[in-house]
């Protein structure tokens, strides 16, 4: 650095505006959990306080509770095996149909891409009513079925597949095809195991946007044998007797998962968010 200044100078308005958004997106998720241990009675007094953060006399006597009040093991599998069907289903189709726009000639390809793409901009609102009248003609609501076969299509991982493939070079395909490879197996021997940051991304995403899906199952959904946790969660607030420490530990339990998936995958989703941007 030069004129004798001094190097943290630079870095102490990046530094503290940082901090500052840390501890804005971090406070809420920390109130929560901090709340889940308290007693019930001390949740709402010391929420305008910074005693909210510290957590005197904690047990789990509200996780306890919400186990005791309801079926809170079969709404943690259902939410589970939904999120977790839609997301592996999905990895595959979606790849599938992102290697067949990106390499492959067939005629209209660009004419469905398009189309394809122009789904991205139509809210899931505009076609949810058509979706449940479907469905119930078909006889699928209060099923597992209607909640995983809806989005396992998904425009927007069909584009990230689609550019992330794109900038793989075609030698290692004209390779394969010498090799004697066909086309699917040159997507599953060759294609699929390059584009594992790219496989790492769409799972994070898809994970996080169907765990936390609310309006679909809501209308789909009639009873608590399929209920995933977003529903189950909205229906536990108005349970009576209305307590927020196991409100909060409930909250918990939902949010939970989708935390240990990112800090699991952290790296993986990093590097493939940035290599899917470069590469498109």
């Amino acid at each position: 650095m030069t004129g004798g200044g001094k190097p943290w100078r630079g870095f102490t308005v990046p530094w503290a505006f940082t901090c500052a958004l840390c501890l804005l997106y971090v406070a809420p998720v920390a109130m929560m959990v901090v709340g889940s241990l308290k007693p019930d009675v001390q949740v709402l007094v010391e929420a305008g306080s910074w005693r909210a953060l510290w957590a005197e006399g904690a047990s789990l006597a509200n996780y306890r509770d919400v186990f005791a009040r309801v079926d809170l093991g079969r709404f943690l599998c259902n939410s589970l095996f939904v999120t977790t069907a839609v997301m592996a289903v999905g990895l595959v189709v979606n790849s599938l149909a992102g290697y067949a726009f990106a390499r492959l000639a067939w005629r209209g390809r660009r004419w469905w891409f398009t189309g394809v793409m122009a789904l991205l901009v139509l809210p899931f609102e505009a076609i949810a009513v058509p979706l449940f009248y479907g469905a119930s003609l078909l006889g699928l609501r209060d099923t597992y079925t209607v909640q995983i076969v809806p989005f396992v299509a998904n425009a927007f991982a069909i584009y990230l597949f689609y550019s992330f493939f794109l900038g793989l070079p075609r030698e290692l395909e004209e390779a394969a095809r010498i090799d004697g490879a066909g086309t699917l197996r040159t997507f599953v021997e060759v294609i699929a195991p390059n584009a594992r940051p790219c496989f790492a991304t769409v799972a994070i995403l898809t994970f996080l946007t169907q765990w936390g899906s609310y309006l679909w199952p809501l209308l789909v959904t009639a009873g608590p044998r399929v209920r995933p946790l977003p529903v189950a969660i909205a229906a536990f607030y108005t349970l009576p007797p209305r307590q927020w420490g196991d409100i909060l530990a409930f909250g918990v339990v939902m949010a939970a998962p989708v935390v240990l998936l990112f800090l699991l995958f952290q790296r993986a989703f990093v590097r493939g968010v940035a290599t899917t941007g470069v590469k498109g």
